[in-house]
């Protein structure tokens, strides 16, 4: 039997250097930063998805239960990124829900519903929320509300139904989305 020396034991984890462990994690890492930034740049990871609101449009019109207002003329630039509406349940009324993001970016809310003004006011804007004035958009006149913290509000209490338009968006967009509301 021949032998050829003393067995050299493995390198001992011990043994491992800084510079190891450091290309380890490099081997790993180049490849996820690698894709990260190709689903950012060409992708568009920052772009919001935009939905087709005309389903919950025409759920809500079946149901007829309130007149129901789509915005009209906001251009391209206004993305539509939720629209749900909700039936009558037991806790609540009817309500349509329209997600906006703004040409800035800000986020808009559009609530349409039959619900009684108070319960819908407690729910959408908080039990602290107060009128805060007036504010004439085309005919109507719609009240100015401090919602939750960073958000504001514009309100259309009519007899039937309730209009809300709220969110982080400044007041500008806010009433350029009021006005928009057109009976659809």
């Amino acid at each position: 039997m021949e032998t050829t020396g003393p067995a050299r034991p493995a390198r001992d984890r011990a043994e491992r250097t800084p510079r190891d462990i450091t290309l380890s994690l490099l081997v790993l890492l180049v490849p996820i930063l690698l894709v990260f930034g190709f689903y950012r740049v060409f992708l568009g990871a920052d772009d919001p998805v935009a939905v087709d609101p005309g389903p919950a449009y025409e759920q809500a019109g079946a149901a007829g239960e309130f007149p129901v207002r789509a915005p009209d003329g906001l251009g391209p630039d206004w993305v539509t990124v939720s629209a749900v509406f909700r039936p009558v349940s037991a806790a609540d009324g009817p309500t349509l829900r329209l997600g906006y993001v703004t040409p800035a970016g800000a986020a808009v809310q559009v609530v349409q519903s039959s619900r009684p003004a108070p319960e819908l006011l407690v729910a959408e804007l908080t039990t602290t929320a107060q009128p805060q004035g007036g504010v004439a958009i085309g005919a109507t006149t719609w009240q100015r509300y401090a919602a939750r913290p960073g958000e504001r509000a514009l309100v259309w209490l009519a007899p039937q139904h309730s209009v809300l338009v709220v969110g982080t968006a400044d007041s500008q967009e806010l009433r350029l989305m009021a006005e928009a509301l057109t009976p659809r």
